[in-house]
């Protein structure tokens, strides 16, 4: 979830073609809330909040939302005051967000580059970094990881949100919500990519950040409500901080 032809010239860029195919032939989609898309509009509201609870008010305060697709939580972050830029490397996705954001009237800057390529650029740019649903779509995570570490300013925040990898997750997102429920398009997921909260809080560890929070995203297919918990067996959030060694 993550560039175009364009930047594909960037050095080793962290993306998978077939991923970012995937992506792009549902651009159209995004902002209809009863398409594939619908599991992401209904969550949104959700992880807003729990970023939100975290950080406090974002006014004044610069935002980046790494693989922010159509840009549901990139329009939402700016709405709440952030002076919010958008990356992505599916470049249909990318106009779908820009038109979106033209009709609707909600100030964000949008770009078609790697998080690793914005890092090398802009260092140290931005108060709050968000990564959400997008780990498990690249080659190769971790690099992600620093590359949104490196991004984010000194006592800056940096969130993630993922998928387990456990029996319990690939029941779930995979066979329930693919399969059987047919929230998603079958194929949206490889359980092989799923990440587990200790693997992700050892990459950010690894990357400088020191995590603060982690919660649980759980669907009950009865209310067809999603609500924030404790349980992080299958969709988890994660808040991290950069250290300011000023403080």
């Amino acid at each position: 979830m993550n560039a175009t032809a364009s930047d594909a010239s960037q050095a080793d860029v962290n993306v998978d073609q077939a991923e970012l195919e995937k992506f792009s032939a549902l651009a159209s989609r995004w902002w209809d809330p009863e398409s594939e898309f619908k599991p992401l509009h209904a969550i949104n509201p959700l992880r807003l909040k729990w970023i939100l609870d975290q950080t406090g008010p974002l006014a004044g305060r610069t935002v980046l939302d790494v693989g922010c697709g159509g840009g549901i939580l990139a329009e939402s972050l700016s709405k709440s005051g952030g002076k919010v830029t958008g990356i992505d490397l599916a470049a249909k996705s990318l106009q779908v967000a820009k038109l979106h954001g033209l009709e609707s009237g909600v100030p964000v800057t949008y770009e078609a580059i790697s998080a690793e390529g914005l890092a090398a650029r802009q260092p140290g740019s931005f108060d709050i970094v968000t990564c959400m649903e997008m780990l498990e779509h690249v080659p190769n995570p971790a690099s992600i990881v620093q590359a949104c570490a490196t991004l984010v300013r000194p006592g800056g925040w940096v969130f993630f949100s993922t998928l387990n990898r456990n029996p319990k997750s690939f029941l779930f997102a995979i066979v329930g919500a693919e399969y059987l429920l047919k929230m998603l398009p079958k194929g949206t997921h490889s359980y092989e990519n799923f990440i587990r909260p200790s693997e992700l809080a050892a990459a950010a560890r690894q990357a400088g950040l020191t995590p603060t929070s982690l919660a649980g995203l759980e669907y009950n297919p009865l209310t067809q409500h999603y609500r924030i918990t404790q349980d992080t067996s299958v969709n988890y959030l994660v808040a991290t901080r950069l250290e300011d060694t000023h403080e």
